[in-house]
């Protein structure tokens, strides 16, 4: 093993020591940390079988094994970034929603307020009614 594959094992192995941390402390969805931790190994695995990586670029029809790493990272990225994209205009979609229901909830209210104060002014007081006689 190289020291190359070493460095790179250790990395993989930080990257999934902070992603269970980030799961643990609630700052990292399930859902993300399973993509994340399925990263983390895959990583594991090219460090310690350094052949694997030329089969790839073998595969992919890449002269360089760095090249083909390069790609398949960018391939995820791309994967990754237009998944967050869908993720945002979604909860973009239901903020809107909810922001809307909520000036409609507080209209409500209000008009509520107005009326409860308009129903306390047209009542005759009890108090005023007893003391006049």
């Amino acid at each position: 093993m190289t020291h190359l594959q070493v460095v790179a094992t250790l990395c993989a192995l930080v990257l999934l020591l902070i992603v269970f941390e980030l799961v643990r402390r609630r700052r990292l969805l399930e859902r993300y940390a399973l993509l994340w931790m399925g990263v983390g190994l895959a990583l594991v695995v090219l460090g310690l079988w350094g052949g694997l990586l030329t089969r790839l670029s073998d595969v992919l029809g890449v002269s360089s094994p760095p090249n083909a790493l390069f790609a398949v990272g960018l391939g995820f990225l791309i994967i990754l970034v237009l998944n967050f994209s869908v993720v945002i205009s979604r909860l973009s979609d239901q903020t809107k929603v909810l922001a809307q229901r909520i000036a409609l909830l507080e209209q409500r209210l209000h008009q509520q307020e107005r009326r409860g104060a308009d129903d306390e002014a047209a009542a005759p007081d009890p108090e005023r009614s007893r003391l006049s006689s």
